[in-house]
């Protein structure tokens, strides 16, 4: 029989035991916000022969999981369910322009250090990114990165996310495409543009996996420029 698992979502622990079943979503045990485009239930956690596992009851909504480090990540697809076995687990989702992350604590079979090749050999071999591309990055995850206490954070436009770097749209566009190709050609699924898969979905699926694999760190910041203060 497991231990008990935590749950952390903005500063507040949520405590689940064997036996029981924790809902997560608009209108679930947990809730996540009251954002109409999130699943009255996205997720369930619970426990069964010895292990804690986390399973999707979304319709349509792809979420990210991930250790610490990120460098160990998959996508639980509406319908499945993954073995949580990372300490602690990071999960991140996006509804609408928010994007959501909490953490799963509890004494699950590795620690962040035990991430390596070996325990996943196709791992992404993420590319050297230039000073612009983490700028786009950064200005897309910024609300995220600024907020990381509240769970979540709203993404930008292409168009909103241009005007806070000084960059012309065109510009910025162009450097959206050359990250997710060079992100795609590394493995990473979901940021290949063409019929079906639309403009906005891609950013979302940047945004996503950019928080998930920590590309972007509070920090970053920094790097942004100062924001233009109307009328000044």
């Amino acid at each position: 029989m497991p231990p008990a698992l935590r749950i952390e979502y903005c500063g507040e622990w949520h405590d689940l035991r064997a036996g029981e079943i924790l809902t997560i979503g608009r209108d679930a045990d947990l809730v996540i916000d009251d954002n109409p485009e999130l699943d009255g239930c996205l997720l369930e956690i619970f426990e069964e022969h010895g292990m804690w596992w986390i399973a999707s009851t979304a319709a349509s909504r792809i979420v990210q999981i991930s250790d610490p480090s990120g460098r160990v990540s998959t996508e639980l697809l509406p319908g499945s369910r993954a073995p949580l076995v990372f300490g602690p687990t990071h999960v991140v989702f996006t509804a609408g322009r928010t994007t959501y992350e909490f953490a799963l604590h509890g004494e699950l079979p590795y620690l962040a250090s035990a991430t390596s090749a070996e325990l996943r050999p196709e791992r992404v071999e993420l590319p050297r990114l230039t000073h612009n591309q983490r700028l786009l990055l950064i200005v897309l995850c910024e609300q995220s990165l600024r907020r990381p206490s509240s769970g979540g954070g709203d993404f930008p436009t292409s168009a909103e996310a241009a005007t806070r770097l000084g960059w012309s749209l065109t510009a910025f566009n162009r450097k959206l495409d050359n990250v997710c190709d060079r992100l795609d050609r590394a493995g990473v699924a979901g940021l290949r543009g063409g019929r079906g898969n639309l403009a906005t979905r891609r950013r979302v699926r940047l945004i996503e996996y950019a928080l998930a694999a920590r590309l972007v760190r509070a920090e970053d910041l920094l790097l942004l420029p100062d924001p233009v203060v109307a009328g000044a």
